[in-house]
């Protein structure tokens, strides 16, 4: 049985859907004002696997995404920027689904924006004034009294008396109490305003994702995910907000499985915009294979700290080039995975195991290192099983003899195969080796073999 860490009991719980056969996710996705870095890649990548999971475990799976298309920094970089909000936001949209898709990353089934909601997030704090659980502050905002919810803080495990005023949670003095949050914020000039009751205003922070998920997959869901860093205050904040509107907080639940997946770290420090310490996906892809990144996040545990460097890539890359040449020269074809077979029986007990992706990776070097000692049989195998992490999909030579720019062209490398092949046949062996030292010396490696010569790069 599929065991998951739920973040909110902080323990492995067995993975029971609400609905038998069927799994409804959620997953806070990006703020569109900027591109993504190596952060929100190892978040999006963590959760496609989730999700790949289930459904070769046989679900049926409903995933929802969303974009924060309206927030303070939107405003401020469209302002900075001298543009239109929605001119930013499509930009970064677009960047987005190139840089994440690039990363093996399928789309969700839904894909709400915030600004789509609107009406949505009204009537849920309408529903939330009704319950004694919203008021409009002298400001014009409307404000959750966190007090007046039993339980907040349940999620990040922090007490409200022992809660200090932090990152996005700013005293006001119109608040009934400093850690109040904000659920409709009035209106101001030269920002973006939707009519409501209180007056023209647009959404706070954690409403939209409140909105969006119970609109789409109903007061009560499956699974909830996100960074580790949204713990608190967004994710308590949802709770507060969908719990409080539904009623459920007498003795229901607006999630039943919270995941959070660890931060990716630079010099043991968080990879931050904040900090500007963060790489972006798409600079680090003008040096890196994308699935050489994939694979340097997914043998990571997805609740792990992963910490980024260019060695820790380099050597992700030699493990994708060892697992490729297991496959090539060998026709694999198109399969499903045999699992009674014992390899994949072990890499489906790692990924029952709260998705740990380390542990079948393992199996997948072991796979190769079976094919390595002639096993060939299990070539098609290989490639169903890492299939299911997004992995070796690809035809091995072309990964194999991909470059970054630098070196030889491919027609170059093939003419000097072909110089070799002569000076060979005229028994002219040291000018055989000269050719192959050449390329050598620019990371080209060849390998002969009965059906003739085969090259790669280093």
């Amino acid at each position: 049985m599929l065991r998951i860490y739920n973040s909110l009991v902080r323990d492995k719980q067995d993975f029971v859907p609400i609905r038998p056969g069927e799994v409804r996710m959620y997953v806070c996705g990006m703020t569109v004002y900027d591109l993504c870095h190596l952060g929100h890649g190892r978040m999006m990548v963590a959760f496609d696997v989730v999700r790949r999971w289930l459904r070769a475990s046989g679900y049926r799976v409903t995933y929802v995404r969303n974009i924060t298309d309206i927030d303070d920094k939107i405003i401020k970089r469209a302002a900075e920027n001298g543009e239109t909000i929605g001119a930013l936001t499509e930009r970064y949209i677009r960047a987005m689904d190139e840089d994440v898709g690039a990363l093996g990353v399928e789309k969700p089934d839904h894909e709400p924006r915030a600004t789509q909601y609107v009406p949505q997030m009204i009537a849920m704090i309408q529903k939330l004034q009704a319950n004694g659980l919203a008021y409009q502050a002298a400001d014009g905002d409307v404000n959750y009294p966190v007090r007046k919810f039993q339980g907040y803080g349940k999620l990040s495990g922090k007490s409200l008396d022992d809660l200090r005023v932090g990152e996005r949670v700013e005293p006001a003095a119109a608040k009934h109490d400093p850690l109040d949050f904000v659920l409709w914020k009035h209106s101001k000039p030269g920002e973006p305003t939707w009519p409501s009751p209180w007056g023209a205003g647009r959404p706070g922070w954690a409403i939209e994702c409140s909105a969006m998920s119970c609109s789409l997959l109903g007061d009560r869901f499956d699974i909830h995910g996100g960074g580790q860093d949204l713990q608190f205050p967004h994710h308590d904040n949802e709770i507060a907000q969908s719990e409080g509107a539904s009623g459920a907080e007498a003795g229901g639940k607006f999630v039943n499985y919270w995941m959070h997946n660890g931060f990716l770290r630079v010099d043991d420090s968080k990879m931050s915009k904040s900090l500007g310490n963060f790489f972006t996906i798409r600079e680090i892809l003008k040096v890196f294979d994308p699935e050489v990144v994939r694979l340097f996040i997914v043998r990571s545990h997805y609740r792990s700290a992963l910490n980024y460097s260019d060695a820790h890539l380099d050597d992700a890359k030699a493990a994708l080039t060892r697992l490729y040449t297991a496959l090539k020269n060998v026709s694999s074809g198109d399969s499903k995975p045999d699992w009674s077979e014992a390899h994949a029986q072990r890499f489906k007990a790692a990924l029952d195991d709260d998705f740990n992706t380390p542990e079948a990776m393992a199996e997948l070097f072991n796979l190769a290192n079976e094919i390595g000692r002639g096993n060939n049989h299990l070539v098609p195998q290989l490639k169903a099983l890492a299939g299911v992490l997004g992995l070796l999909q690809r035809d091995p030579q072309a990964f194999l003899q991909a470059g970054t720019g630098s070196g030889p062209t491919d027609q170059e490398i093939a003419e000097m195969i072909k110089a070799r092949l002569v000076a060979r046949q005229k028994k002219n062996y040291a000018e055989a080796d000269r050719i192959r030292k050449e390329l050598e010396a620019v990371g080209v490696l060849l390998e002969d073999s009965p059906q003739g010569t085969t090259w790669r790069r280093a």
